[in-house]
């Protein structure tokens, strides 16, 4: 790998790629670009943001995490100004990994820019390469996985076991969907979805049975079996259970919005005895019904 100061660009020609179509407004988008990448290094730079400079690897990464929810929240209410803002965030937080990567030595953004192209190419030679045509999108992402193998298979440092290649750092829910996913592809999973039922009673059983004998540690263990079976009843039927857990969260707050609404009605909502409450959010679950019926 080219170092971040001896690297090159590479033209199609160098790479035995066939030239890419450029799009009209390549130039501009690229003079936007390169903008950026010089702000991020002028504020990583000495005399900078004294809080950009302090950033380390591990310090930005909830915020990474953050703005990668911020997308999937603009993107499931549809509001395209703020995907576009947030598109933006999720940009930066690339700018900077790359930056502090260069500054250390490690790779530069044109490396991390030759690796993405590389790769798209690689991985769809139905489009790239003289290999005949793909019908649909099942045998894209057959073939994707395919080559994806092909890749490991061919890495010096070989994985010990096929789960290595699902990332750790994903969010839970979504690393759970993924094992159970590679799992099943070998063959090990269930045959349908009333034995995963049965499953959940029995981890249901066992938590219930380390809350009766006050074990904290077995009762984090067994809640995470309880959320592990959970996310794969989602999978049998076809759900991701990251973005069904989003979905009952935005109706939970709007329920207790609504129970804040009509509290005011009544007293504070802080006031209000258990009972109180749960009358307020019944009233509020009636009234969701009503207006999607």
């Amino acid at each position: 790998m080219d170092s971040p100061s001896n690297a090159k660009i590479k033209s199609p020609s160098d790479t035995g790629d066939a030239p890419i179509p450029t799009s009209p407004i390549s130039a501009s988008t690229d003079q936007a670009f390169s903008r950026a990448v010089q702000i991020m290094a002028r504020l990583r730079a000495p005399g900078g943001c004294p809080w950009d400079r302090e950033q380390t690897f591990d310090s930005i990464r909830r915020y990474t995490l953050e703005e990668t929810y911020e997308v999937l929240d603009a993107i499931e209410r549809e509001d395209w100004p703020g995907l576009k803002d947030e598109l933006g965030d999720l940009l930066l937080q690339v700018l900077f990994y790359a930056e502090m990567a260069q500054e250390a030595g490690y790779f530069c953004l044109q490396d991390v820019i030759e690796n993405l192209n590389a790769k798209l190419i690689r991985r769809h030679p139905h489009v790239f390469a003289e290999r005949a045509g793909v019908e649909n999108s099942e045998q894209v992402i057959k073939n994707w996985e395919e080559i994806k193998r092909t890749e490991r298979a061919r890495r010096e440092d070989m994985q010990t076991s096929i789960l290595n290649a699902i990332p750790r750092a994903l969010p839970a829910l979504m690393e759970a969907s993924k094992l159970g996913s590679k799992a099943a592809s070998l063959g090990f999973d269930w045959p349908d979805v009333a034995p995963v039922f049965e499953k959940l009673e029995e981890e249901l059983s066992e938590l219930r049975d380390a809350i009766a004998q006050n074990n904290f540690a077995e009762q984090q263990e067994e809640l995470g079996d309880v959320l592990f079976t959970v996310v794969n009843l989602a999978r049998k039927l076809g759900l991701q259970a990251e973005f069904a857990l989003r979905s009952s969260n935005m109706k939970f707050r709007e329920r207790f919005r609504q129970m804040e609404i009509s509290s005011g009605e009544i007293r504070p909502l802080e006031t209000l005895s258990a009972d109180e409450l749960e009358e307020l959010w019944n009233r509020a679950k009636a009234r969701e019904r009503k207006e999607l019926a």
